[in-house]
């Protein structure tokens, strides 16, 4: 089994088109998909908001390795130009966690370093899977308590913007 925690973003041109290509890629191994939460930017802060969601998938077919493939391959049929790090993207696809894989690899680093920092991933997992973990970090509705009230105001959800 392969089951998959996928952070999904974007803040350049159709974002919600970008946001539901990923679950085109992904069929049929989507498991549950968070809404839909407008973020301010993380990192490089001037730059449009991102529309962030969380997808949870699972093929026994695929690895670690298959995932970031999936997840490569979205981001450039989407265009993606890594200029500046932390910079604007018409898609940015993480893999969060993958179920019983951890990784030091620095090209896929598991679980993702940043995710126990992160309102705009926590928040969206949160959402679809309450009692969730990250390995080596604790719960994620534990470690979403911890950040700042400015840290999760920023995370906002768009039901207005529905991913299916």
């Amino acid at each position: 089994m392969s089951r998959a925690v996928l952070s999904l973003g974007s803040n350049l041109g159709d974002r919600l088109g970008y946001l539901r290509s990923v679950l085109e890629a992904v069929r049929p191994a989507l498991v549950a998909v968070s809404g839909v939460y407008e973020t301010k930017p993380w990192g490089v802060e001037d730059q449009p908001d991102f529309l962030n969601a969380v997808c949870v998938v699972d093929d026994p077919g695929r690895d670690h390795w298959a995932w970031l493939r999936t997840a490569q391959s979205a981001e450039q049929a989407a265009g993606r130009v890594r200029e500046l790090r932390w910079g604007p993207r018409t898609l940015d696809v993480d893999i969060v966690t993958v179920a019983g894989v951890t990784s030091d690899d620095p090209e896929l680093l598991l679980p993702h370093p940043g995710t126990p920092d992160r309102a705009s991933v926590l928040i969206p997992w949160l959402e679809i899977e309450p009692d969730a973990e990250v390995p080596g970090h604790g719960r994620i509705a534990d470690l979403l308590a911890r950040l700042t009230d400015a840290d999760r105001a920023g995370v906002v959800r768009r039901p207005d913007l529905p991913l299916r």
